[in-house]
C-alpha cells in the first residue's frame, strides 16, 4: 500500500470516529438541531469516504455504482455540516442548490463512470462549490442575538482552518486533470489536507455545539419562562443603555405598562393552566406588535412593559390599538373567551433618575385607566392624549 492510499483508507476510520465521539459527547434526544445535523454529516462522510475508497470501489468485485454512492454521501455529508452551521449562525442563500448536490453528483457520476478526467473533474467542482460555501457560512457575520453562540470566532476560525486547505488542493487535482498532468502530488496533498480537516472538524463541532448551548443557557437567566419576553430583572438592566441613548442624541422615550383586566378573576374562576395560557397569548401580542428596536418585558405577575426608542407622542396610541386588536382577534379563536388590557404611559423626561421614575408614572396612568372602567390607555399627568 503506498503513502497516498494509506491517508485514504484511514479517512473513513477517522471520520467514523468523530461521528462516534459526537454522538457520545452531544447525544441525540437532547441535542439542538444542529447538533443533530452535525452528526449526520459525519455519519454520511464516513459512509462516503469508505464506498469511495480505492481500496473498495476499485475491488474488482465491488458492484457498479459503489463509488457513485460514495462520492453521492461525501456530497450529502458536506450538506449536512453546511446545515448544522446555519442552524448555529443564520440560514444562508442555497439551501436547494446543497440539498440537490448530493444527488446531481451521484446520477453525474453514474453518468461519466467510463470517463474518468470527467468524473474526477465533476467531483472536485461539486465538492469544491460546496466547500466554498461552507467556508462563506463561516465567514459572514450571523443575526445580532445571544443565540448565535458564545465567542462562535475560535470554532469558526478552525472550520476555516479545515476547509480551505482541503478546498486549494481539490481545486489543484481539478486543475491537473484537465491538464493531463499525470504526477501524484496533487493526490498526496488532497489527502493531507483531508486529514487535517478530518482533525479539525471534531473539536469545531464540539466548540460550536457548546457554545450554543452556553448561549441558550445564557439567554434562560434573563427571559421569562412563560411568556418568552425579558424578565423584570433584565429589563430593568437594559432599559439602562436605552434611557443612555436617548438622552445622548435627545431622542423621545416612552414606557408603556400593560396590566390584562379581571385576571385575578381568570385565575380563580379557571384552572391555572388557563390563566397561563391567557397571559402567554397576551405575551405573544405584546411582542409581535412592538416595534423593532423597542424593549418588551414581563414585570412581574399580569403586568408588562414596554419601552420605545424615538417614540412620537401618537407612538403609545398606535401600539395600544394595533394590541387591542390583535387580542381582539386571537384570545375568542385561542382561549374561547375575550381578554382586555388597560395600560398607561409615561414619557423620558428631563429630571428621571431611570426607569423606576418612568415607571411610577406610568403605573399612576395605568391606575387612572382602570378606575375610569379599564380597557383603555391613559397618559401620565401633563401629556395629552
Amino acid at each position: 500500500m503506498t503513502f497516498t492510499e494509506a491517508l485514504f483508507a484511514l479517512m473513513p476510520m477517522q471520520a467514523l470516529a468523530a461521528a462516534l465521539v459526537l454522538m457520545i459527547l452531544i447525544g441525540w434526544h437532547g441535542a439542538n438541531a444542529g447538533g443533530r445535523w452535525a452528526q449526520l454529516g459525519m455519519v454520511a462522510l464516513a459512509l462516503g469516504l469508505a464506498l469511495a475508497s480505492p481500496a473498495l470501489s476499485g475491488h474488482p468485485m465491488a458492484p457498479h455504482g459503489l463509488h457513485s454512492a460514495g462520492v453521492a454521501a461525501l456530497s450529502l455529508g458536506l450538506s449536512a455540516l453546511w446545515w448544522a452551521l446555519g442552524l448555529w449562525l443564520t440560514p444562508r442563500p442555497g439551501r436547494w442548490a446543497m440539498a440537490a448536490a448530493p444527488l446531481l453528483l451521484g446520477v453525474g457520476h453514474v453518468l461519466l463512470r467510463n470517463y474518468h478526467d470527467g468524473a474526477q473533474t465533476l467531483i472536485d467542482i461539486i465538492l469544491g462549490a460546496q466547500l466554498a460555501w461552507l467556508g462563506v457560512a463561516l465567514t459572514l457575520p450571523g443575526r445580532h442575538t445571544l443565540l448565535q453562540g458564545l465567542n462562535s470566532r475560535r470554532w469558526r476560525l478552525l472550520g476555516l482552518a479545515a476547509v480551505l486547505p482541503l478546498l486549494a488542493a481539490m481545486l489543484s487535482r481539478a486543475v491537473t486533470t484537465q491538464l493531463g498532468d499525470p504526477a501524484d502530488w496533487p493526490q498526496v496533498l488532497l489527502g493531507l489536507t483531508g486529514q487535517l480537516a478530518l482533525l479539525l472538524a471534531l473539536p469545531m463541532l464540539l466548540l460550536a455545539w457548546r457554545g450554543q448551548i452556553e448561549a441558550e443557557l445564557a439567554s434562560l437567566t434573563h427571559t421569562d419562562g412563560l411568556t418568552g419576553l425579558t424578565d423584570g430583572a433584565a429589563f430593568n438592566r437594559r432599559s439602562v443603555e436605552l434611557i443612555s441613548m436617548a438622552r445622548r442624541y435627545e431622542e423621545p422615550l416612552a414606557l408603556v405598562v400593560l396590566d390584562l383586566d379581571d385576571f385575578e378573576t381568570l385565575q380563580a374562576e379557571r384552572e391555572m393552566d388557563f390563566a397561563s395560557h391567557a397571559l402567554a397569548l397576551f405575551a405573544s401580542c405584546v411582542q409581535a406588535q412592538m416595534r423593532l428596536g423597542d424593549l418588551a418585558g414581563r414585570l412581574d405577575g399580569n403586568r408588562f412593559g414596554v419601552l420605545m426608542a424615538r417614540c412620537l407622542p401618537e407612538g403609545p396610541q398606535a401600539l395600544d390599538l394595533r394590541l387591542r386588536a390583535a387580542l381582539t382577534e386571537r384570545a375568542p379563536a385561542e382561549l374561547g373567551v375575550p381578554l382586555s388590557f388597560s395600560a398607561g404611559w409615561a414619557r423620558l423626561r428631563p429630571g428621571d433618575r431611570g426607569l423606576a421614575d418612568m415607571q411610577r408614572r406610568a403605573e399612576t396612568a395605568l391606575y387612572e385607566a382602570q378606575r375610569a372602567g379599564r380597557g383603555q390607555l391613559m397618559a401620565e399627568p401633563g401629556v395629552a392624549d
